[in-house]
């Protein structure tokens, strides 16, 4: 299993990311998907989570803020976030049966 998380940076607080996972090593398009985050001194947080069927659940915080989508033939999973806040800032990992990736950092700063 393989997960590669990119996207992140450095945005101004009411700006957008688009957090993109690439999979390989499994049957993505079975696989439920989630996005975690983690921010320094804290346990890792669940953000997202997509099924294979394409449903999807929020954690109630970012509901609204935060769409989770997925590309079966690219394999890759996606994390649109808007209206960013500067609490947004954090590690983000994809994850899939106990496994994450290697991370990408989303910073929301003036």
């Amino acid at each position: 299993v393989q997960l590669v998380e990119s996207g992140g940076d450095l945005v101004q607080p009411g700006g957008s990311l688009r957090l993109s996972c690439a999979a390989s090593g499994f049957t993505f398009s079975t696989a439920y998907m989630d996005w975690a985050r983690q921010v320094p001194g804290k346990g890792l947080e669940w953000v997202s989570t997509i099924y294979s069927n394409g449903d999807t659940c929020y954690a109630d915080s970012e509901e609204g803020r935060f769409t989770i989508s997925r590309d079966n033939a690219k394999h890759t999973m996606y994390l649109q976030m808007n209206s960013l806040k500067p609490k947004d800032t954090a590690v983000c990992y994809c994850t899939m049966g106990g496994k994450r990736g290697q991370r990408t950092q989303v910073t929301v700063s003036s």
